[in-house]
């Protein structure tokens, strides 16, 4: 079975799903974004991330810092992806609950986690609602998308068909 034999190409797939799924994750970001409050259209939190640690980011002008922000944002993705993919088939909980599940450990994990505990910004419980809302909503969707892909890719590599092929 290909599964067994080619952990690296799962992890690979894992970590392309990952990247895959900060997509719609990052569209719908930005959509929900414009319809907040005014007073809440203060920037979201990978841009305020890059500003806060990649300090010369801030001297960029506008199109580079959106440039170096969505790079980060994806990469990040594509990181929480491959750790996905090294624990999902060890999580014994239905497949269409994966996801959701590494999108909310995601979320709670950086948000109320290692994100303030390194000081790079206020936890989630000093946001306004509505902004913690809408991450919300944007980690289920990265982590639904995220299940899904991983799924299958999982499926072609246990059926001996490759979706992406890396070998």
């Amino acid at each position: 079975m290909e599964n067994s034999k080619s952990p690296y190409l799962k992890l690979s797939q894992s970590a392309i799903a990952g990247m895959m799924a900060t997509l719609p994750m990052t569209i719908f970001m930005r959509s929900a974004w414009k319809q907040l409050p005014e007073q809440e259209q203060y920037a979201l939190p990978p841009r305020q991330i890059t500003r806060k640690v990649i300090k010369p980011a801030r001297k960029l002008n506008e199109r580079k810092q959106t440039a170096l922000t969505l790079f980060l944002h994806f990469a990040f993705g594509a990181v929480a992806g491959l750790i996905y993919g090294m624990v999902e088939g060890k999580v014994p909980v239905p497949h269409a609950v994966k996801g959701p599940l590494a999108g909310m450990a995601v979320w709670t994990g950086s948000y109320l986690g290692w994100i303030p505990a390194l000081g790079i910004l206020p936890s989630a419980i000093e946001h306004p609602w509505r902004r913690n809302l809408l991450m919300i909503v944007a980690h289920l969707i990265w982590g639904l998308t995220l299940g899904a892909v991983v799924r299958m890719f999982n499926s072609g590599l246990t059926s001996g068909k490759t979706y992406i092929d890396l070998e």
